[in-house]
Parts: structure tokens; C-alpha cells; sequence
């Protein structure tokens, strides 16, 4: 039963999809402070759910067997569970760094919402044959290498903006623009392509999503309540966005996407009568798509998400 004055955002029925709460609500560190977190997550988002799922909801046999479709999926969710284990560390020192109590309370419960994602994104991989007691070693097999050329890198600049600088609003900037504004897009794909092959793995990422539009409107505020007080700011974070797609500039990223987006297209091919009519995107059915094509998508989305939040910042001139 859905509590009373339960925010549609958070709401498992009713919140948008990630690319749509992302672009259109507007959310602040004030309103999604602890209060709300504890009212609206574990009671909400999470009810039935602590998983990612409820109990009955189950990958098809296709994935969970040796096979392009588990390889794909697998690769994935080992990566995304290193990478939402890196956020949460990193968080750490944002929580400390909060210059008031919202900004506190809010990331004190991102840095919980993170540490739930990696463990959703590690436990699946039970369901798709990892043995428990292989887990970890396998997640380190699976994304070991693309740990090291992509998140080791982003991290390594995170740390610098927030350990050794300790730049609280460029740590946000950072957080909200230069690793979940790119990433996010990828994960709403992900929930679109796995929602017929796995619908257990496409509800981890709705739940995440939900999470992740949280993350980035409150973040854009952050920053743009930030640079109305303090104009003088707006050069430095210029700057450290410039820096910050330079570096991304040298990351594999589009390597890594077109190996799982190549796995997943001999998925379509062997197993594609399954998916019937479901559609990725409006008008375009899943099987029809190429990996080419589902790549371009999201690198679509992505820059339309930046676009949107870079303007509502105040820093439309990074794009």
C-alpha cells in the first residue's frame, strides 16, 4: 500500500522514466533531504524490492544459459556494480565536505542509494549461473580490464576534485555532470533492452533509474543555487568540465559498449522471435535494431540530458 503523500517521483507505478525526470523535474538537496529518503525509498521504491525485484520476477532461461545474452549481461552488470562501488567511496568525502546540513543529509543518502546499486548489480549475477562463492572473482574476471582503462581513471579525477582539492561543488559538478549525466542514458537503454529477455535485470535498473533522477536534479541544483550566489565561480567550473571531457575523450567507453552491444545483437539474431513487437524506443521494435544504432541512440540521449542540465546550471558555454 502506497503511504500517504507518497512523492510520485519515488513511486515505483508513477516516476517518470530516467531520461524524462532527468530532463523535466526540478528537485533540491532541501526537499530530498533524510526525511524524505527514509519515507520514500525503503517504504517505497524499495517495497518488495530490496533485490532490485520481487521474488517472482525471473530472467528467461536464454539469459540465464551460456550464451551471448548472459555474456552481455553479465559483462554489464559487473562493470556497473565496480562502478556504483567507486561513487559510493567517493561520496564519502562529499558527505564530508557538505557545507550545510541538506547537502549533507542528501548525499549521505546517495551514498547509500549507490551501495545498494552495486549490490543489485552484483547479486544478479547469481541468478545468471555465478556461484556465491565465485562472486567477487568473477566480477573482477568479467570488468577487471575496463575497470582499470575507464573507471580507475575517472575515479582518480574525482578523488583529486574531492580528497586532495577538497572542491565540494566541484565534486557535484563532477558527480552530477561528468559521470551519471553520461552514464545514465546507458542504464535507460539497458532497462528498454532487457526488459523482455530479463525483466528481473530491466526492475534493477527502473529501481536505479528512479534513484539516479534524484541524483541528478538535486546535484543540478546544487550547483545552480551555487553559481546564482557566486557568479565568480562559474570560470573555475568551465574549466573543470573542459578537463573532464578531455579526459573522457581518452576513454575506451565506446569500445567496451560496442563488444556488449555486438554480444547482445547475436542474442537478437539466435533469440529475437521472443521479443515479438516490443519496442525500444517508440516506433522502432527491439529485434529490428542494430548495435550500431542502439549506440548512437544513447550517445543521443546522453547529450540531450547534458544540454538540458548544463542550461539549468548556468553553464550551457561547457557544451
Amino acid at each position: 500500500m502506497t503511504p500517504p503523500n507518497f512523492p510520485a517521483e519515488a513511486d515505483w507505478e508513477q516516476a517518470p522514466s530516467l531520461m524524462d525526470g532527468a530532463l523535466n523535474l526540478e528537485l533540491s538537496a532541501a526537499t530530498c533531504n533524510l526525511k524524505y529518503w527514509l519515507g520514500s525509498v525503503p517504504q517505497g521504491t524499495l517495497r518488495g524490492r530490496i533485490l532490485g525485484h520481487a521474488d517472482d520476477v525471473r530472467p528467461m532461461d536464454v539469459v540465464r544459459q551460456e550464451g551471448p545474452l548472459n555474456s552481455a549481461l553479465k559483462q554489464e552488470l559487473a562493470f556497473r556494480s565496480i562502478a556504483e562501488e567507486k561513487a559510493t567511496r567517493a561520496i564519502g568525502y562529499m558527505v564530508a565536505l557538505a557545507p550545510d546540513n541538506d547537502g549533507m543529509e542528501f548525499y549521505s543518502t546517495q551514498l547509500i542509494d549507490e551501495a545498494r546499486h552495486a549490490m543489485v548489480f552484483r547479486s544478479h549475477l547469481l541468478q545468471l549461473g555465478t556461484a556465491e562463492h565465485e562472486l567477487f572473482p568473477e566480477v573482477d574476471r568479467l570488468a577487471g580490464d575496463d575497470r582499470e582503462n575507464i573507471l580507475v581513471p575517472l575515479e582518480n579525477f574525482g578523488l583529486r576534485v574531492l580528497r586532495d582539492e577538497r572542491d565540494y561543488i566541484g565534486g557535484v559538478l563532477v558527480l552530477t555532470v561528468l559521470v551519471e549525466g553520461v552514464l545514465a542514458p546507458a542504464a535507460e537503454l539497458s532497462e528498454r533492452k532487457w526488459r523482455v529477455f530479463d525483466p528481473a535485470a530491466a526492475d534493477i535498473e527502473r529501481g536505479a533509474g528512479i534513484d539516479e533522477i534524484r541524483h541528478l536534479t538535486v546535484g543540478s541544483s546544487i550547483i545552480r543555487e551555487h553559481l546564482l550566489k557566486h557568479p565568480e565561480d562559474k570560470p573555475r567550473l568551465l574549466e573543470l568540465m573542459a578537463e573532464g571531457y578531455a579526459l573522457w575523450g581518452t576513454l575506451p567507453t565506446s569500445e567496451q559498449l560496442l563488444r556488449r552491444e555486438r554480444l547482445f545483437q547475436q542474442g537478437i539474431e539466435e533469440h529475437g522471435h521472443l521479443l515479438g513487437d516490443y519496442e525500444a524506443w517508440p516506433g522502432r521494435r527491439l529485434k529490428d535494431t542494430t548495435a550500431e544504432e542502439r549506440m548512437a541512440t544513447g550517445q543521443e540521449w546522453a547529450e540531450r540530458m547534458q544540454r538540458t542540465r548544463l542550461a539549468y546550471m548556468g553553464l550551457e558555454d561547457a557544451i
